[in-house]
């Protein structure tokens, strides 16, 4: 089932950027005065703990000037189509990720993939669990947005596309200039329950659209000058980028 939030679980990582835990996955808030910028929203059965994270923060879902997607799958686009219907949020993606969105296709673990890697602890509890919360559901964006224009985007807190594919093809990160914190998406994570690691890594391979352009972004992401990470699952890492990702290149490559 769905969690219910915990204040532990909305993390004040700096300034006004908040990481919150959901469902074996995060999504951020991004706050600029009564205004904020959502990045991801969790599982479709996420949705109303992504109004309640709001909520902890004295937010509306019409305080949202956008929720900017890392990738379109169904653990990180969960709430985004009900918070653009019924609160005119614009939902925001690399342009590749677009028809990704609108499901023209979906590039997402099969069900006989996770089948396949039923043996590995932690797959079939994890499999469960995303049934639970919507992960085959059918979520998409009916009118996803590119990008308007390369560069920072004018939205609470600047956020700055960083296209890190292989996860999906038009993964995003978000590097905040203002506070130097990157959202990493799942281009790198901190933990997973399929993983029997702790720590920077790559997601398990079944979930990679393009392993190799996936270990490829990492490289992407150590040139980021930050000293906190907020990854897609897992919790937020406290030091460098260059360090997480030179450490989830290691790994991967053991």
């Amino acid at each position: 089932m769905p969690k219910e939030l915990r204040d532990e679980d909305v993390v004040h990582v700096g300034d006004e950027v908040y990481a919150v835990s959901g469902s074996n996955t995060n999504w951020v808030i991004v706050k600029e005065g009564d205004s904020c910028v959502l990045v991801d929203s969790g599982y479709p059965g996420d949705h109303d703990a992504v109004l309640m994270s709001l909520g902890m923060l004295g937010l509306r879902p019409e305080s949202v000037a956008a929720v900017l997607v890392t990738h379109a799958h169904n653990d990180h686009i969960g709430a985004a189509e009900r918070l653009r219907t019924a609160h005119g949020v614009p939902v925001l993606m690399h342009e590749e990720e677009v028809p990704h969105a609108r499901r023209d296709f979906l590039h997402q673990v099969s069900i006989g993939q996770v089948l396949a890697q039923a043996w590995r602890p932690g797959v079939l509890p994890w499999a469960v669990h995303a049934l639970r919360s919507g992960g085959t559901e059918h979520v998409p964006v009916a009118e996803p947005l590119a990008f308007p224009a390369p560069g920072p985007l004018d939205l609470p807190g600047s956020p700055a596309p960083v296209h890190t594919p292989g996860h999906t093809r038009g993964h995003c990160a978000y590097h905040l200039p203002g506070s130097g914190i990157p959202i990493s998406g799942d281009a790198l994570v901190t933990g997973h329950p399929t993983s029997k690691v702790t720590g920077p890594q790559l997601l398990p391979d079944m979930f990679h659209t393009d392993r190799a352009a996936a270990l490829a972004a990492l490289t992407t992401l150590e040139g980021i000058d930050a000293d906190v990470v907020v990854p897609g699952h897992g919790p937020v890492h406290h030091g460098s980028a260059k360090e997480a990702a030179g450490q989830a290149h290691e790994r991967a490559e053991r």
